[in-house]
């Protein structure tokens, strides 16, 4: 668990805003026109006022469009309002402007990282550790955030990254926490990690922070009731923290307390209802209590988010199957299954197919049904109850042959564990043998 990445952070904590003039006036004359906006833009900036920054940036970056700082204080002013697509733009045309102008580059790879584009956020962040600066803690920022990114990948690298950082910059807590995680990595490291953790949270005793990776840590351990006890203390000093509160919610669901979780998460959501994580998590805790009905609508959310997860869409035609809702999961099968590449492993896509065959059948749609049965087959044997779906199909399109063969072998594979479809096939065998 990395509980300081600093890419959700959308601007720089360290970072100076431009506050050069392209021609500064005298101490006997005024600003001009454009030069008072610059200032107003900078002052709107260092107080976060990003939508008004963001006014008087526009029109001064395309009277401007080759000043750097200009275009990366616009970029900055976007990215804090989530126009991830703009800011991006704006980032990039202020490193084509300046190729050796750091902070964009910085936040350019931040933004990337936060859009999970991992590889393109590293190409960014290792251009800007290699370029020369005199802001020391800008680099060591840049180190950091690149050792945040390549800590699961890269660990050998991120362990260099930091140290790199450390020779720039003072050890911050967030330095001793990534320590600690790149040490749960190694091998025989979870000792070394828990030590780390536990003096760090002797040395700042309360820090919400070292309390819940420490947290995360002893639940990974199968130590949730340590886990618990700390989080529960810590709540004590720090009532309603959402970060606290979402590891205690974590905890106790690998302590099967689910209806504690739940309502610790039901708030949170209500609290941050855009927050995916979250959103995740109370998700998996209706699953795990087959609330599909409030289930569904918060998985719909997710993966009009993540359309590209196809696990989640899998989850979530899941959760409308069991809301007897096929032609809709029906529809998100189609799509995903149109993608076996990229679920995670073949099974998993064996799976997704077999329910798509499920939908597309109770949809009555038996040649969906039989391409679906097709695809599972490519990658796991079938089972009593896919021949059986393979049969009613069959039986539908009035294919006797194939009808007759799948009842028998569904038959054969079933003995007895599925008894109303045994039953069904039996007459069904009966009724089709007269029609040879």
């Amino acid at each position: 668990m990395s509980v300081s990445l600093n890419f959700c952070t959308p601007h720089l904590h360290s970072q100076q805003f431009d506050t050069t003039l392209q021609s500064a006036p005298s101490p006997q004359s005024a600003p001009s026109p454009e030069n008072a906006r610059r200032l107003e833009a900078t002052a709107a900036l260092e107080v976060q006022n990003f939508e008004r920054a963001l006014q008087l940036l526009i029109p001064l970056a395309a009277a401007n469009p080759k000043d750097s700082r200009l275009l990366y204080n616009l970029g900055s002013a976007q990215d804090a309002l989530d126009q991830k697509t703009a800011a991006e733009s704006s980032y990039r045309t202020a490193i084509a402007s300046d190729p050796g102008f750091l902070e964009p580059h910085i936040a350019l790879g931040l933004l990337l990282a936060r859009d999970n584009r991992p590889g393109d956020a590293r190409a960014e962040l290792i251009a800007a550790t290699a370029l020369p600066s005199e802001d020391k803690l800008l680099k060591a920022r840049a180190l950091r955030a690149l050792a945040r990114l390549d800590e699961r990948t890269r660990p050998a690298d991120a362990r260099d990254e930091l140290l790199g950082a450390l020779k720039l910059s003072p050890e911050t807590s967030a330095d001793t926490l990534l320590s600690a995680e790149l040490a749960e990595t190694a091998s025989n490291g979870a000792p070394a990690a828990e030590a780390t953790y536990r003096r760090l949270l002797a040395a700042h005793p309360g820090d919400v922070d070292a309390t819940a990776v420490l947290a995360h840590f002893l639940v990974q351990a199968k130590r949730a009731p340590e886990a618990e006890e700390l989080l529960s203390a810590a709540l004590k000093t720090h009532p309603g923290d959402p970060g606290l509160s979402l590891q205690l919610a974590i905890t106790y669901a690998a302590e099967s307390k689910t209806a504690e979780a739940l309502a610790l998460v039901k708030n949170l959501h209500d609290l941050n209802p855009q927050d995916s994580q979250i959103t995740h998590l109370l998700a998996n805790l209706y699953l795990a209590e087959s609330d599909y009905e409030h289930a569904e609508p918060l998985l719909a959310t997710l993966s009009v988010q993540a359309p590209q997860d196809l696990t989640l869409a899998d989850t979530h035609a899941d959760a409308l199957i069991h809301l007897k809702r096929f032609a809709e999961a029906q529809q998100i099968l189609i799509r995903a299954v149109a993608q076996p590449a990229s679920f995670p492993s073949p099974a998993d896509f064996g799976a997704a197919a077999g329910r798509l065959a499920f939908a597309a059948s109770e949809n009555n749609d038996p040649a969906a049904a039989l391409q679906a049965i097709t695809l599972r087959a490519t990658v796991l044997t079938s089972s009593a109850t896919v021949l059986f779906l393979a049969a009613i199909s069959h039986d539908k399109l009035h294919h006797v042959k194939p009808a007759v063969q799948a009842y028998k072998q569904f038959l054969l594979a079933s003995h007895g564990s599925l008894p109303d479809q045994e039953f069904e096939a039996r007459h069904r065998l009966v009724a089709l043998e007269h029609m040879k």
